[in-house]
């Protein structure tokens, strides 16, 4: 049962059921949050008063990116007997003609985060604006998708449903618009 990806029906009730544990306990959960923790940890409080935050009260999210990494870790080396990625064949084929030969077999293209393409000035522009794009996007939606997805929608927050809504949106227009416009031919 750990070589298999588990059915929705599975880790939908663990997620709702971590999720009711969390908002009985008054916590809100976010990975983007520990972006503020993490720099607050690391000074920036002395800079500017938004990082000046209580740490010891954020120390049970950070465990859950400690988590994250380490699961993330565990399942990609020791619990996937197959490192193929299984999406679908077209998928994959149009991934081949925009150039992304590692389409289907890795889960990161290697021809954006591999060492080797660190070497072409286009990769780093990709990365940098796309960083950008991705830090100014949480913090002006006051969260990331983990975030609002799954703890603000299960709090019923309206900002939060809209948050999603944008999110999809968004990806929905770089897949099909903006993609196809930066690795075309």
């Amino acid at each position: 049962m750990l070589y298999q990806p588990w059915p929705w029906y599975v880790s939908g009730p663990l997620i709702a059921l971590v999720m009711a544990v969390l908002i009985l306990m008054g916590k809100r959960f976010g990975m983007s949050s520990n972006l503020e923790t993490f720099c607050s940890i690391g000074g920036a409080g002395k800079f500017t008063d938004y990082f000046k935050v209580d740490i010891k009260s954020k120390r049970w999210n950070l465990l859950v990116v400690l988590g994250s990494v380490m699961g993330g870790f565990l399942g990609a080396h020791w619990l996937s007997p197959n490192p193929t990625v299984q999406i679908s064949e077209k998928t994959v084929t149009k991934l081949n003609e925009l150039g992304f030969e590692s389409a289907g077999q890795a889960y990161l293209p290697t021809e954006l985060f591999s060492i080797e393409s660190l070497a072409d000035p286009k990769v780093w522009m990709i990365l940098l604006i796309a960083g950008f794009l991705v830090g100014f996007g949480t913090r002006y939606a006051g969260g990331c998708t983990s975030g609002h997805a799954i703890s603000g929608l299960s709090n019923l927050q309206r900002p939060s449903l809209i948050a999603v809504i944008g999110f999809f949106m968004g990806g929905l227009i770089m897949v099909h618009l903006l993609f196809p416009l930066i690795f075309g031919s």
